[in-house]
């Protein structure tokens, strides 16, 4: 996996910019630069600075002046990589940029495989695996709360947390190994009311990894909002009035939204997916009830829901919620009266007194969209995250616990029923293999492959 060459990439985005920064690593880096590179200050040379040290300079391709750079150099093992490592900072100009690429490939150096220097930092132990992940993550967070999740993962947060419940099972799997190379003596070294008080505390912790991971997939791809009601409810205009811009269609014709229409605004440091959705009704347009059809799917899929309703025209509102209750199940419902700057508003507040989240509001006018912010806010639940709570957000991660948490069943199963040794020696085993792969203690080249492939060329 790990190639002895030198490899180079744009690790600034592509395209015109003020600066550009190419990345260089691997084992031949300080010469191939040499053999380009000009320092300004002839004392001082990329091989014979200290570690971390930024050397201004120009580069040449023979004798043509390609541009002043400034070139900051890290020295094995303190590297991102864990190798001999430079960052070309050069102006942005994309045929700089590609003039310096050319020049680097006629050293001999290569251009770098995607999530290659990623990989190289892994592979070298600067990283484990799920830290590499949570770099990409990094790069790809949108809101405070997923760059809280992803930062907490790169520090090794969620390694520390699995280390240590590797480790206690490791201790107790060796003596239960041992148990087998005695077993014409019928002896027992492995403790089994402490080893069934350690199944349950590491059942238990993977169980909690396995329950953050909702929480998760919404910090990281956004909250799924669905904004139902009955037509004519002022649906689209809540949604324009949360975005802050007419995204959609708004009508007095009712009926007007067919099909879904969804955007995304940042509230709370948290990203919020609102879904504004066809009114709800009985209707034999084969068009519309297609989009009541999706509708419903949304309000199934939701994390949230919004169910709103005209205070002008709306006559039991009360009964439109218990439908929605329905299909919701135990999704939490914001319920919101609309239009209540309208003369003959009625109040609903008696009917939904049981409701914790009821508002009233003027989507029209703007009025009590602040409050509804914070209600969504609050219903989401994210604004007590721990800066030190492990919060599981990638699927591969989440396919590994479940797997360890199966293992680690049957191996519990087995104990209740005193069940021998070696077949709860093998559960326990297959639960460290599971445990492991998510850190990369154990792991296979074609799944490196497919994480790594995943990441930009430049990291």
């Amino acid at each position: 996996m790990l190639r002895n060459d030198t490899i180079c990439a744009l690790s600034t985005p592509s395209g015109m910019g003020a600066i550009a920064v190419i990345r260089v690593s691997g084992i031949n880096t300080f010469s191939h630069v040499s053999q380009v590179f000009k320092p300004l200050n002839k004392k001082k040379t990329i091989s014979n600075v200290e570690s971390h040290t930024a050397i201004f300079g120009n580069i040449y391709d023979g004798d043509d002046l390609i541009d002043e750079v400034l070139i900051s150099v890290f020295k094995n093992p303190k590297s991102f990589t864990g190798e001999d490592s430079v960052e070309i900072s050069c102006h942005g100009s994309t045929y700089i940029q590609q003039r310096m690429l050319q020049v680097l490939l006629k050293q001999g150096v290569r251009m770098a495989d995607p999530g290659e220097f990623s990989m190289r930092a892994f592979m070298n132990g600067k990283m484990d695996l799920s830290q590499a992940e949570a770099v990409a993550d990094i790069i790809e967070s949108e809101s405070a709360a997923s760059h809280k999740v992803a930062m907490n993962q790169m520090r090794g947060g969620f390694s520390k947390e699995l280390q240590v419940l590797r480790t206690k099972l490791i201790d107790f799997a060796s003596l239960i190994e041992l148990e087998l190379d005695f077993g014409e003596e019928d002896v027992e070294f492995a403790n089994r009311e402490q080893l069934e008080d350690l199944m349950n505390t590491i059942q238990g912790h993977i169980q909690k990894l396995i329950g953050s991971f909702k929480m998760g997939n919404a910090i990281k791809n956004g909250i799924p909002v669905a904004i139902v009601g009955a037509p004519n409810a002022g649906k689209s205009t809540l949604l324009n009035a949360l975005l802050r811009e007419e995204r959609a269609l708004v009508s007095e014709i009712a009926g007007t939204t067919r099909d879904t229409v969804e955007d995304e605004v940042h509230l709370g440091g948290v990203t919020f997916r609102f879904i504004d959705t066809a009114g709800l009704r009985e209707t034999e347009d084969v068009v519309e009830s297609m989009g009541i059809k999706r509708a419903y799917e949304k309000i199934e899929q939701a994390r949230l829901v919004i169910f709103l309703f005209d205070a002008a025209e709306s006559s039991k509102p009360f009964e439109e919620y218990t439908k929605i209750l329905i299909k919701a199940e135990d999704t939490p419902i914001l319920v919101i009266s609309n239009k209540n700057d309208k003369v003959n508003a009625k109040d609903f507040s008696e009917d939904f007194k049981s409701v914790s989240n009821y508002l009233s509001m003027s989507a029209k006018k703007d009025e009590g969209v602040l409050e509804l912010e914070a209600a969504l806010v609050e219903a989401a639940g994210l604004n007590n995250i721990n800066n030190n709570e492990t919060i599981v957000t990638n699927t591969r991660h989440l396919q590994a616990l479940t797997l360890a948490g199966d293992n680690l069943k049957r191996a519990q199963e087995g104990l209740a029923n005193d069940l021998p040794g070696d077949l709860m020696a093998q559960d326990i085993r297959q639960c460290l293999y599971h445990l492991g792969e998510i850190t990369g203690e154990v792991t296979a080249d074609d799944l490196l492959g497919n994480i790594f492939g995943k990441f930009c060329i430049g990291k």
